[in-house]
């Protein structure tokens, strides 16, 4: 096998790849994006390249997983590693899109790997919803908006009580019903 084909191995079994949310999160980017547009935790980068091959935008990708960000560097995403909001400039973003991690896991049943991270959302589901949506303002242009997908496992009325704490407005971009779970993404933009 050569350097790059067990690179991608490699990468494909640590890296979160598109499916129903991700398909969801592109529908809703596809009609609300504008703008410069950063996709928090990109994964494979799969809806930031469809944000910029559709529209032509300028997308940044970022994911604290250094195979995802190299996966969506693959697929022609400028991606960075980063924790969430981290390193950006305030007001750099006229869209920042974001599915988090949101199942639900016990402690005590949680392995350290990165799809762990790419799926957990903690104990309540919103680990990171929470620290995301509290500084998600600092990054966001004066008339920008939030694309967050939120899951029915999450606590869909918990994320807005945050939503609304953090300051924003919403209203439901794209949602979708499945046999266990109801995916919505919400809009969220400042009054």
């Amino acid at each position: 096998m050569t350097d790059l084909a067990e690179r991608r191995g490699l990468d494909d079994a640590a890296v979160y790849q598109p499916a129903e949310d991700s398909g969801l999160l592109a529908e809703a980017a596809l009609a609300e994006a504008k703008g410069r547009v950063l996709e928090v935790g990109t994964g494979s980068g799969w809806v930031a390249a469809q944000i910029a091959d559709e529209h032509d935008r300028d997308v940044i990708g970022s994911d604290l997983n250094p195979h995802a960000a190299r996966q969506a560097r693959d697929r022609g995403v400028e991606a960075v590693v980063a924790d969430l909001l981290s390193p950006f400039q305030p007001e750099a973003f006229d869209t920042v899109c974001f599915n988090p991690p949101y199942l639900p896991t016990d402690p005590d049943n949680e392995w350290d790997d990165w799809m762990e991270h790419a799926l957990s959302g903690g104990e309540s589901g919103r680990e990171l919803i929470e620290p995301f949506l509290d500084d998600v303002g600092r990054v966001l242009a004066p008339d920008g908006v939030v694309l967050l997908l939120v899951s029915s496992l999450t606590g869909y009325d918990e994320v807005l009580s945050l939503v609304e704490e953090a300051g924003f407005e919403h209203a439901v971009a794209v949602e979708e019903s499945f046999p266990f779970e109801t995916l919505t993404v919400l809009a969220l933009r400042r009054p």
